[in-house]
């Protein structure tokens, strides 16, 4: 009978108190309903999903004319032709766009461990100097930029996307000078990359792709001037950069 009369002298003192239970029951929902919407906005983040469209998207591995010691020097260019939608729950903005890939190395070094198994990052952007482009009959069809406004149009892609939204642009890179192993390791003709986009928040979406290796002449059928930011920043335009082997 003990139960009994403990639950009798609880529905006593709630009776008694019936002003005091209404407010602890006011407090403890604004309480659950605060709680409940931060969790919520937690929860609201965007998720940038992306894929590579046809097209613009490759890299080359091109010799300068320099020499470094007994090693020519060389850079590499990529180019990717990118489509990103926000399949996450809160709109936001493409920061930045990065690539990483993996260096051409021997074996069992420092420089090995770090960059063979390990990503090399490019994370700046290189202004093109002309718009990606392709031939198709006697027209030309332009490729749009993510970031950069085009040289033609002086448009660019929209990186601001609502929930449900998409936009599509070519993000371009040039790697600095460079020799021996330091350039894409590519397999039957194809090299691992890794995109990561950076949104507003400082979120991360990142995804690996495969993309071909390309030769120089194979790259500026889809941009005359492929390769050359960095020569035409450093007055060196003359060298026979991109029309030398690839390395």
């Amino acid at each position: 009978m003990r139960p009994l009369a403990q639950i009798a002298a609880a529905i006593e003192w709630i009776n008694a108190n019936q002003g005091v239970v209404s407010i602890a029951i006011f407090v403890i929902t604004l309480l659950l309903g605060w709680v409940s919407g931060i969790f919520g906005a937690l929860r609201r983040k965007p998720r940038f999903r992306t894929r590579l469209i046809e097209g613009p998207t490759f890299c080359c591995t091109y010799l300068t004319g320099a020499k470094h010691g007994q090693f020519d020097v060389h850079r590499s260019a990529f180019a990717l032709y990118l489509h990103v939608s926000n399949v996450g729950s809160a709109s936001s903005s493409i920061d930045a766009v990065q690539v990483g890939y993996h260096w051409g190395l021997s074996p069992f070094s420092f420089e090995w461990l770090r960059y063979r198994l390990g990503w090399f990052w490019l994370t700046n952007q290189a202004v093109v100097i002309e718009d990606f482009q392709v031939k198709i009959g006697e027209n030309l069809k332009f490729y749009p930029f993510l970031f950069q406004r085009s040289t033609l149009s002086g448009v660019s892609s929209e990186t601001f996307l609502e929930v449900g939204q998409s936009t599509n642009g070519v993000v371009y890179f040039e790697q600095d000078d460079s020799w021996g192993g330091c350039f894409p390791s590519a397999e039957a003709g194809m090299v691992r990359v890794k995109v990561r986009l950076i949104d507003t928040f400082g979120g991360r979406h990142t995804k690996t792709f495969y993309i071909p290796a390309v030769s120089p002449e194979e790259a500026r059928k889809y941009n005359p001037s492929f390769g050359l930011t960095l020569a035409h920043l450093r007055g060196d335009v003359a060298k026979p950069s991109i029309d030398g082997a690839g390395a």
